[in-house]
């Protein structure tokens, strides 16, 4: 008995070294599986949306966009559930950086809260929120931004030049935004086909929706 009991030892002796080897390959596995590819990113609101007040039958926008590695999924709540109605159409970015919520037409008090975006991948999510506050007519305030002259659909030969207006009003004096497509653009980042003139008119073609807002 003691020599099979020392053969046994003997035995386990010789293996020990080939289990030691197979815990340290499975430990550097398990180590190196839970670490992120290089490269890769948890989410990052770069974008976050701005706070808005509409007015009653009128539309409204908000804009999220964020970074990441995988590219995020963005998803659009309002108290933790899904926007879902008919009113509410999500427009995503070309490049899949984020999206824009518009809302059209608006109801009060039903649509006023807080709308949160949140971007979503495999290392985690960020998220970021904003408030809409809608009004009836005869709650606007003194000076609330209105449109008194928005651009018209225009019809212009390839390659012509085609200028569009939008005259505003409201004191302190509004902000415009132009959007193609329901998609803000980027008027100030060297766009040679794209110009804003002076403030409300604009050159382009397709869809355009102007947007004023108080500074």
């Amino acid at each position: 008995m003691g020599e099979k009991s020392e053969g046994k030892i003997n035995g386990i002796e010789k293996m020990t070294p080939f289990i030691n080897w197979l815990a340290v390959v499975a430990w550097t596995w398990a180590l190196f599986s839970l670490q992120p590819a290089q490269g890769d990113a948890p989410p990052r609101i770069i974008q976050e949306p701005n706070d808005q007040t509409g007015v009653m039958g009128g539309v409204t926008l908000f804009v999220c966009r964020a970074s990441g590695e995988p590219q995020p999924h963005i998803t659009w709540t309002k108290r933790g559930k899904k926007v879902n109605s008919q009113r509410f159409k999500i427009i995503p970015f070309p490049d899949g950086s984020g999206s824009v919520l518009r809302i059209q037409p608006l109801r009060a008090p039903r649509d006023d809260g807080r709308f949160n975006c949140g971007a979503q991948n495999s290392l985690g999510e960020a998220s970021a929120s904003a408030r809409l506050t809608v009004l009836r007519e005869d709650q606007l305030p003194l000076g609330f931004p209105s449109i008194e002259g928005g651009p018209i659909r225009r019809t212009v030969e390839r390659t012509r030049m085609a200028t569009l207006s939008c005259a505003v009003r409201g004191h302190p004096k509004p902000h415009i935004t132009w959007y193609k497509d329901h998609l803000p653009m980027q008027l100030d980042q060297g766009n040679a086909r794209i110009k804003q003139l002076r403030a409300g008119m604009c050159f382009f073609i397709f869809l355009l929706t102007c947007l004023p807002v108080s500074l």
